[in-house]
């Protein structure tokens, strides 16, 4: 979770998004306190905007969509004038909701653009974009650490903080652009499994979780080589093919222990591990419990003991 503690807030000017702002070459970074709840407060940047949330909760509206809680390590990367209508359902004195908007200069995302489809050009031949729809997402821990230092460096007195700021700035675009593009891909590659390499063999590893999947395998789905595969998955996806195939049957593995009745080494080699140690292991990694003690946590919760004591 973020830490602002070098921020220093201004006097209350308001108890509804009090505004302290922090302005460099590349960005604008403003700090929002709100004291009190309120109902459809409007905010609109015009520039493209960076809002993480810090503390408590806000309901944000966005466009035609229906109202969502935007929550601590959350956040949205919105376009330039794009409208915002928020209400604070939880916010007091002494427990004020606080959130960040990186202001981002339309020039530096530009430049990022430029050098990612110089340097990274996407497997399919199509460009990055700037994106004209609102990302909402759960920060990885890298975008969490940029973010902090993007804090620090606004708030240090440094002769040289605009450079260092331009830096860590390119890489958090980057960062993001590459989880946009990860969601993208996972939430559309059904669709576009003709078109798409990348989409295709995440379609094929999707259908063949009980499988041997292999990454020279996967790279002739692609048509690509297995070098020139592995990059263009890892550029596009954030995560290498191996770390993908892991994640996908997990996370079948955590829906098939939902049931009861399904023992743990029947799910493991339903979901591609022979090795049920190893199963357990990496399970306990990625969720923090083994698979035992998953499902059995989740079968609690599905049916709670109504016995009267």
């Amino acid at each position: 979770m973020l830490q602002i503690d070098e921020l220093r807030s201004t006097s209350l000017q308001t108890l509804v998004e009090n505004r302290t702002t922090y302005s460099m070459e590349s960005l604008e970074l403003n700090l929002f306190e709100t004291h009190e709840s309120a109902d459809a407060v409007d905010l609109q940047f015009d520039q493209p905007v960076l809002a993480s949330m810090i503390r408590g909760r806000k309901i944000m509206h966005l466009r035609e969509e229906p109202g969502f809680a935007f929550l601590p390590g959350e956040s949205i990367l919105l376009p330039a004038n794009e409208r915002m209508v928020i209400d604070f359902p939880d916010a007091t004195e002494r427990q004020p909701t606080k959130c960040l908007a990186l202001a981002i200069d339309e020039n530096e995302v530009a430049s990022v653009l430029r050098l990612m489809n110089e340097r990274r050009p996407r497997a399919d031949g199509s460009e990055w974009s700037a994106s004209d729809y609102n990302f909402h997402f759960t920060q990885q821990p890298a975008i969490t650490q940029l973010l902090q230092r993007l804090v620090f460096l606004c708030a240090e007195g440094h002769p040289s903080k605009d450079l260092f700021v331009h830096m860590h700035l390119r890489e958090l675009l980057i960062r993001i652009m590459q989880s946009e593009s990860r969601q993208y891909h996972l939430r559309s590659a059904g669709d576009r499994a003709t078109r798409s390499p990348l989409d295709a063999v995440i379609t094929y590893v999707r259908n063949h979780l009980d499988e041997k999947l292999t990454v020279a395998q996967l790279s002739r789905i692609a048509c690509m080589s297995e070098s020139g595969f592995y990059r263009a998955f890892r550029n596009e996806l954030d995560c290498s093919p191996v770390e993908f195939i892991n994640s996908e049957r997990l996370k079948l593995a955590a829906s098939l222990l939902l049931d009861p009745q399904r023992s743990i080494r029947e799910i493991a080699l339903r979901c591609g591990f022979n090795s049920v140690s190893y199963f357990t292991r990496i399970f306990g990694e990625h969720f923090g419990s083994t698979p035992g003690a998953y499902q059995e946590e989740q079968v609690t919760l599905s049916f709670p003991n109504t016995d009267d004591k």
